[in-house]
């Protein structure tokens, strides 16, 4: 079964995890699009969504479902989107795409998570896909040597400007044992405003595709 076919499985079973009538968030990426697409197929079913990205806007747009802004809800269900790793523990690096800080600002409002992921994104430790993190531009030098002396490898993202007009380091080399900890020291350096670990706010259920079907794991069977 191709990648496609296996992000398109997980984005599917996730449809039995959408409220009736809810507004729901909505995340970014290639994962995230097949959701959106069986999403335009039944949108009656919701109200509207928050997107995590101007893409993703775009495409639950042109889909016909209701954008909302975050500032005029005070909570939302369920969260959806995908991940470039996840651990055993639901622990996550996202932000392949760029747009890890509005996720992040979008899980942390949401009632639970939902992550959709093929069996390729499960690692044993997180580290293996660079770390993505934003910062302020003027910064971007300073918290690289930061990151150097943490044993990682910045490499600044070229080309790229995020919806939120900062720039994306992305680190290789790291092997992170403790993913709360290392999120919260590097989210401590001046001039990040955020690191691609969803540590604080894990996944609450993983969808994990594989070619002989999609298995669903919840937080509490992986701790």
């Amino acid at each position: 079964m191709s990648d496609d076919n296996l992000k398109r499985a997980a984005a599917e079973a996730a449809m039995q995890f959408v409220p009736e009538a809810a507004i729901i968030g909505v995340g970014s990426g290639s994962t995230v699009n097949f959701f959106i697409a069986a999403l335009a197929r039944g949108r009656l079913r919701i109200k509207g969504a928050v997107a995590a990205s101007n893409a993703t806007a775009e495409l639950l747009g042109k889909a016909g479902i209701a954008i909302h802004d975050l500032n005029t809800i005070r909570q939302l269900p369920v969260y959806f989107d995908g991940a470039d790793e996840i651990n055993g523990q639901l622990e996550m690096i996202k932000g392949g795409g760029g747009s890890l800080t509005r996720e992040k600002i979008v899980a942390a409002v949401a009632g639970s998570f939902v992550c959709m992921a093929d069996e390729s994104k499960m690692v044993a430790q997180l580290g293996r896909f660079p770390l993505p993190i934003e910062v302020i531009p003027m910064a971007s030098r300073y918290i690289a040597r930061e990151l150097e002396g943490r044993g990682g490898r910045p490499v600044p993202r070229e080309g790229f400007v995020t919806d939120n007009g900062n720039v994306i380091l992305d680190i290789h080399g790291l092997r992170i044992s403790d993913p709360v900890a290392f999120e919260e020291e590097i989210n401590q350096i001046p001039g990040v405003v955020t690191c691609g670990i969803f540590g604080r706010r894990p996944a609450d259920i993983l969808l994990l595709a594989h070619p002989s079907g999609v298995e669903e794991f919840t937080r509490r069977d992986r701790t």
